[in-house]
């Protein structure tokens, strides 16, 4: 090789390269470009619809004049709304199946990217069933034998969930883990509350009351266990979905069966037991699947003050009705908290459709549920196959996860929407953060969030779904600095004063 030729084409590659903002990087013994700077006063990631910005990092500076834009977004700390939990997924049996199909070491390398809050985007909170859900290998509880003395965790845990949570909990110890039930033992459910049958189904029936001790103490049992295995059990809620009995693993727990198990049974036993476990009331639609009687559910669980004190708050999906429902939620029991537990991507909604997914589900999922009140927001399956599973019959056949992994290698891996929306919260906003006001530009197709977090550093997380860049400027009271958001793209910050 001509090594002047060689050294010239280097020098025009780098110029044309760092002119146009693009990434390089090397590959094998080819120089490695560098572009943009590497450290700043602002981190910020970004990450487009095309993906020409793949959760990109870099760095501004502050301004050294003073700020006379029309376009500034000022932060006001002043002004404090909830404090938050955290951002995460699930951690179904479906997807610990995945992620144990990878290799090590290529697992190791994604749970670091997901989960590590100094190496990673820093996911914070996890769901899991207690026992089966519709995205399980098989459906079972934790005691399928009757009598309360044959509880114990099964295969499913022991052999998939458990081990990849104690990867997760390795690389993030903090992590926050929220357990939900689809179906209890069969042998615990009836037809309904007035002919009492047995119902030996795993999809619908009812929790005979009969058996509301029993339960509860399948509960502690459960949270005792995990703790045993060195897994620490956040919160609860008392039943996933309690208004739909269509799911292959389900129940019916309308709000006043809810309200009369949590208060005589689940709530009792859990304090009796020493255990500070959150449960969370509902874990369902806004709109409450259109059932009158169940229009604010959690609501009129809190009217019986004995019930209300064993709820933390209320958990919500969005599968019918519109985030705005967990604002009214908020304003009639201010007292109380909202999490966010469940949404999901499939082919319904074009959900492996990055292009079309991205800003509109940071819009409604992630920081629409975060700025009507929710402390914490959760998606569904973290990773799925590229068939779409495993899953079952009579569960969701049709659904894309956070990340789908290549069936034929379990290496390949694309990620959706979901995987995305999360980590723009989670990168920036820590657990312990406040939601702080702001004021200013509004800007058309802009959405986002203010947060101070509790190291004092400051987190701001923006959508644009418009066609085109905008520029803004961020203001804090003392610093300021401006970026262009590009079309269609979601953009995160973090700085300190």
């Amino acid at each position: 090789m001509n090594f002047k030729k060689y050294i010239l084409a280097v020098s025009i590659f780098s110029s044309v390269f760092t002119a146009c903002g693009n990434d390089n990087v090397g590959n094998g013994g080819d120089p490695v470009v560098p572009v943009g700077p590497t450290s700043g006063d602002v981190m910020i990631y970004t990450t487009t619809g095309s993906l020409s910005h793949d959760f990109k990092k870099s760095f501004v500076n502050f301004n050294k004049t003073s700020n006379m834009s029309s376009q500034t977004i000022k932060l006001l700390e002043n002004t404090k709304y909830q404090t938050m939990d955290g951002f995460g997924s699930a951690i179904t049996g479906s997807t610990a199946y995945n992620l144990l199909k990878m290799t090590s070491a290529d697992r190791a390398k994604f749970l670091k990217e997901t989960f590590s809050p100094t190496e990673g985007m820093g996911q914070s909170y996890i769901r899991i069933a207690i026992g089966c859900s519709d995205f399980s290998l098989s459906e079972y509880s934790l005691a399928d034998k009757p009598g309360i003395e044959n509880f114990a965790l099964q295969e499913e845990e022991l052999k998939y969930v458990i081990p990849v949570l104690k990867e997760i909990i390795a690389i993030n110890p903090t992590i926050k883990i929220m357990g939900s039930p689809w179906t209890p033992p069969m042998w615990m459910k009836v037809n309904n509350l007035t002919d009492l049958q047995p119902f030996n189904s795993w999809t619908a029936g009812h929790l005979n009351p009969k058996y509301y001790q029993d339960y509860a103490t399948y509960f502690v049992k459960w949270i005792q266990a995990m703790a045993t295995e060195g897994i620490k059990i956040y919160s609860i809620t008392p039943q996933n979905e309690p208004l739909n009995d269509k799911n292959s693993a389900s129940m019916l727990m309308f709000w006043p069966e809810q309200q009369a198990f949590v208060k005589n049974a689940l709530g009792p036993k859990i304090k009796a037991a020493g255990l500070n476990t959150k449960i969370y009331a509902f874990d369902h639609n806004y709109n409450y699947d259109d059932m009158p009687d169940q229009q604010d559910y959690p609501i009129k669980i809190y009217e019986d003050p004995a019930a209300a004190a064993f709820f933390a708050g209320a958990a919500y999906h969005n599968y019918g009705g519109d985030k705005a429902e967990l604002l009214d939620i908020h304003q009639k029991a201010p007292q109380k908290d909202i999490v966010f537990t469940e949404t999901s991507i499939g082919t319904w909604n074009d959900g492996n459709v990055l292009g079309k997914r991205l800003t509109e589900d940071m819009r409604e999922v992630a920081l629409g549920t975060v700025n009507n009140y929710s402390k914490a927001v959760i998606v569904w399956n973290l990773m799925l196959d590229s068939e779409k599973g495993p899953n079952r019959e009579g569960g969701c056949q049709t659904c894309y996860g956070a990340v789908d992994i290549s069936k034929s290698d379990y290496k390949t891996i694309r990620k959706n929407s979901h995987y995305y929306i999360i980590g723009h919260l989670s990168s920036v906003v820590k657990p312990g953060a406040v939601r702080i006001g702001t004021e200013g530009f509004k800007g058309n197709g802009l959405t986002y969030a203010a947060f101070k977090n509790t190291d004092n550093s400051y987190a701001f997380v923006i959508t644009n779904d418009s066609g085109s860049a905008t520029r803004i400027v961020l203001e804090d009271g003392k610093n300021n600095f401006g970026y262009e958001i590009p079309a269609n793209s979601v953009v995160s910050y973090t700085w300190k004063k």
